[in-house]
């Protein structure tokens, strides 16, 4: 699975930008299943209550708002998940159920160490976790591919043209190296 520790991420201020990145890779041929996003308070853009699943999204799409028929109608898989001390977030695509799980396990010892935690797996050190902690706590989106090295690479290169607030390319060899 070495091979696909592998990730780029992006941080955008509004979740129309985010919107247009996961456009952008899909016109460039990478596999939007393998992009996620992770935000927090999306109340502020948008009206929302209850919990989202892909199929509520899918029944509901129309009635619900344009956040569902965007970002959310692009995305496999969703989480609303609330976190001691960091208040509601959403999470939208693969890094959901990795993050739940990251999530059970730090339970006793504190939710917002294991927050993002599960990014060490998909090659991002601890040191670039808490700065994108910082980032969904500011109340910004984190923009999340992961896939091979040469996926990673094409992503990087179509995301550069979205002006994101930051972008950096991760591997395990930047975890060995800085973790």
């Amino acid at each position: 699975m070495s091979a696909d520790n592998h990730s780029v991420i992006g941080v955008y201020n509004t979740m129309e930008q985010a919107e247009k990145a996961i456009q952008q890779l899909d016109q460039g041929g990478l596999p939007i299943k393998q992009v996620s996003v992770v935000a927090k308070n999306l109340q502020s853009e948008k009206k929302i209550t209850g919990f989202v699943t892909t199929g509520d999204v899918a029944r509901s799409s129309a009635g619900v708002g344009a956040w569902t028929g965007g970002l959310f109608g692009l995305l496999v898989g969703a989480a609303f998940l609330w976190v001691p001390g960091v208040g509601p977030m959403i999470v939208a695509g693969p890094l959901a159920a990795a993050l739940i799980g990251s999530l059970e396990g730090a339970a006793a010892g504190g939710a917002t160490g294991g927050l993002l935690g599960a990014l060490i797996g998909w090659g991002v050190s601890k040191q670039h976790i808490l700065k994108y902690e910082q980032s969904v706590n500011a109340g910004k989106y984190l923009f999340v591919y992961h896939g091979s090295a040469d996926e990673v690479q094409k992503a990087n290169d179509i995301l550069q043209a979205t002006a994101p607030g930051a972008l950096q390319v991760h591997d395990e060899t930047a975890v060995g190296a800085a973790g």
